[in-house]
């Protein structure tokens, strides 16, 4: 049978979106292409016509201005046909690229909602990090107490008044100002005071030593 109506072919994988908008956008440049020579086709009649000078002659100039213009309107739908087609060919591409993106960030979020729930139940729990923190606290408290221990004066006894150590002082204030007295009334009065007369220095009644010549060196006596 197969020799006689041959082997059905099998049919290849479909084209990709972007294959099929890349096709479309060639076919739109080539009518693109079309409708520019077109144009120059319509500008040469239109020379023509204005420099016509019989009536039959521009008849015939129009008729044919008018096929082209014809050919023109339908390669600019057909144009226009291919370019609502790219356009929904581009739609549809960029809908199924965001849904492959939303499927692979739903997939990412679903294993890490995995990862962390294992993680918790496996390696975190609520109840020993309490623990934990309390404990802390507790060494804390500890360390702190230790290190008032550690700087506490132990020469100072813990029951001292502020206001008998205030008195004491006051007493012995008073205690050494009485020495002081007490000192200065033992003491001879030749010793109490220094206001004895200097002794002279010179003879009295004796200037020779002090006058001096108009050169400024001493006096000879007379």
């Amino acid at each position: 049978m197969n020799r006689v109506f041959g082997k059905k072919k099998q049919k290849g994988p479909p084209p990709s979106l972007d294959q099929t908008s890349a096709g479309l956008g060639d076919r739109a440049g080539s009518m693109d292409q079309k409708i520019n020579s077109l144009e120059n086709e319509l500008r040469i009649y239109k020379d023509k016509m204005k420099k016509a000078k019989s009536p039959a002659a521009k008849k015939q100039l129009q008729k044919r201005a008018m096929e082209v213009l014809k050919r023109k309107r339908m390669y600019e739908q057909q144009r226009d046909t291919l370019a609502g087609q790219q356009f929904n060919i581009d739609q549809a591409s960029f809908g199924l690229e965001s849904a492959k993106a939303n499927i692979e960030t739903v997939a990412a979020m679903k294993h890490a909602n995995t990862e962390l729930k294992r993680t918790m139940k496996k390696d975190l729990n609520i109840d020993e990090v309490e623990d934990i923190a309390d404990d802390m606290a507790e060494l804390m408290e500890d360390f702190n107490e230790i290190n008032d221990a550690l700087g506490r004066n132990f020469a100072t006894p813990e029951d001292l008044d502020e206001a008998d150590l205030d008195a004491e002082l006051e007493m012995l204030e008073d205690e050494l100002e009485e020495d002081a007295l007490e000192e200065a009334d033992s003491t001879p009065a030749y010793l109490q005071s220094n206001d004895m007369p200097a002794v002279p220095g010179q003879v009295p009644g004796d200037k020779t030593e002090n006058e001096v010549d108009e050169y400024g060196l001493p006096a000879v006596p007379n």
